[in-house]
């Protein structure tokens, strides 16, 4: 079992993260801005950090043998993650990413589609300079999931298939995955080591 840290422990993702890695007898070191609503609970380490703060990140997350990044790129980029990672002599990252810089058939970004909403453009511009980060790093053993186009709040069906770097579309044509099965498929990752230096993504 891992000693697994996550930052951004009480978003969508990373809560569901927390309980998939429970689950499945991880321990969880649980970072977040506000620990309020996380409850102190067997298997759980509660620490309340302001993630850009660079010292705290890193002693927070020291000792763990796994850190994932679950919070928003726009608020968090690259460097604030990487170097306390780093510093903390953790050798593995895994990062909740996005699907905009997914690629469409024509090869095209996913972000680049003439569609893509304004709203979600600077998150989505900031996701795909992580991973180009992720890309240029040589120390670290790194993994980036890039959810499907839609990330949503549905049930944990456990049944999903994982593509690399073209966005996964189902049957009827949508591109859509669940917070819940997204967890899964990156504890997986946590568990089998499948995609290092890697980004793949997940979907119906």
């Amino acid at each position: 079992m891992s000693k697994i840290a996550i930052i951004g422990a009480t978003g969508r993702a990373g809560s569901q993260l927390l309980e998939e890695a429970l689950r499945r007898g991880h321990s969880v070191v649980a970072i977040a801005r506000n620990t309020d609503t996380l409850a102190a609970r067997a298997g759980v380490t509660v620490e309340q950090v302001d993630a850009l703060n660079a010292d705290a990140l890193q002693q927070a997350i020291s000792g763990s043998d796994v850190v994932i990044s679950a919070a928003h790129f726009a608020t968090l980029p690259a460097a604030a993650v990487i170097g306390p990672v780093k510093k903390a002599g953790v050798k593995r990252l895994l990062v909740v990413g996005g699907a905009g810089s997914l690629l469409l058939p024509d090869g095209s970004r996913v972000i680049d589609s003439p569609g893509f909403p304004a709203e979600y453009k600077a998150e989505a511009s900031a996701g795909a300079e992580f991973l180009e980060a992720l890309r240029q790093e040589q120390d670290l053993d790194w993994t980036f999931l890039s959810p499907s186009a839609e990330f949503v709040e549905t049930e944990r069906t456990g049944r999903f298939r994982l593509g690399h770097d073209h966005l996964l579309v189902s049957a009827e044509g949508r591109s859509w995955i669940s917070f819940a099965d997204y967890a899964i498929a990156l504890i997986d990752e946590v568990e089998k080591h499948q995609h290092p230096r890697q980004r793949f993504t997940v979907g119906y």
